[in-house]
């Protein structure tokens, strides 16, 4: 990359668009255009072509998203299939009609299917049903890993993907009802905490393993592709072991301070049993990640007591 090129982030001040951001200005990134949703709706096909045609960036990356918890998903169905096929179409669109030098597109683990070989290679998406809590979202974030490939394909376009393991840290969703599982165990823990409550209920039966992988690790991952990476197949970026959901809740507990008791509740989903990544293909381009897991919550809550800024809208 030509770190004189004009980068464009969309999506910038979400979870990992604004590690991306942070990344990119580490690397010595000066021109990087910036549209927050309110000035760009990606939504929009024709705003969106006035904004590469007036702006002709060299690089992209697409993290702009409709993203949220397991409740969000799988009650807004609807929304999450259409809001990110609208602006995954329009972006991917819009860069191979003004020649975008290469595009980097972010993926979801949660588009593996749900019973799946672990740990889950790259070339396991669409090899069976995807999780059903999730499935319109990850029929979009599918859609856009295929697009990529199709355009390398058939126009020769270095559009280019990856699917990062459950990331987390500061700008994340802190908002009941739409918070992703660690910024939700945060709020509630913290919660009890402060009212002095004598327990916490975690949904699920606290069983399923889920890999997490702290914002910063992905982002500078992320950027390695873009400098690195050209191939066709997507790139998994983890941390190479899982937690289960009640090992994470008890780390959680442990970091928020709180001493009350936890109660699973069975009733609630649990989703995709296991989802662990294969991490092969990132580990050939020295891609690894450094923050422990206490560590990033530590960070991560730190966060969350330091902003009021807690909004949860299409990035």
């Amino acid at each position: 990359m030509d770190k004189n090129g004009k980068l464009y982030i969309a999506g910038h001040t979400g979870l990992f668009g604004s590690a991306l951001l942070a990344a990119a200005r580490k690397r010595g990134f000066t021109d990087i255009v910036l549209r927050t949703h309110a000035e760009l709706d990606l939504t929009d096909r024709a705003a969106a072509d006035a904004f590469f045609e007036a702006e002709r960036p060299d690089y992209v990356i697409m993290a702009a998203a409709l993203v949220g918890g397991i409740k969000a998903n799988s009650e807004r169905m609807a929304d999450f299939c259409m809001q990110n096929l609208q602006m995954t179409c329009n972006v991917i669109q819009a860069a191979h009609q003004y020649r975008v030098r290469k595009l980097l597109y972010l993926g979801s683990s949660c588009i593996y299917p749900r019973e799946c070989p672990q740990p889950i290679r790259e070339d396991s998406i669409l090899a069976g049903p995807c999780e059903p809590t999730n499935e319109g979202y990850a029929i979009a974030k599918i859609a856009g890993i295929r697009l990529c490939e199709y355009y390398k394909k058939q126009y020769g376009d270095n559009f280019i993907s990856c699917i990062p393991a459950n990331v987390y840290g500061p700008h994340d969703c802190f908002i009941p009802g739409k918070a992703h599982v660690i910024p939700s165990l945060i709020m509630r823990f913290h919660d009890a905490r402060e009212r002095g409550l004598p327990e916490v209920a975690v949904w699920g039966t606290g069983k399923a393993e889920r890999e997490f992988l702290y914002i910063d690790d992905a982002a500078e991952g992320c950027m390695d592709l873009m400098e690195n990476y050209d191939g066709a197949q997507t790139v998994n970026i983890g941390v190479g072991h899982t937690e289960t959901i009640a090992e994470l809740a008890e780390l959680v507990k442990k970091v928020v301070g709180y001493t009350g008791e936890l109660r699973f509740d069975a009733s609630k989903p649990d989703g995709m049993p296991r989802r662990l990544l294969d991490t092969r293909t990132a580990d050939a381009y020295h891609i690894h990640a450094g923050t422990t897991l206490e560590e990033g919550l530590r960070l991560t809550y730190r966060y969350y007591l330091e902003t009021e800024e807690r909004t949860c809208t299409l990035s």
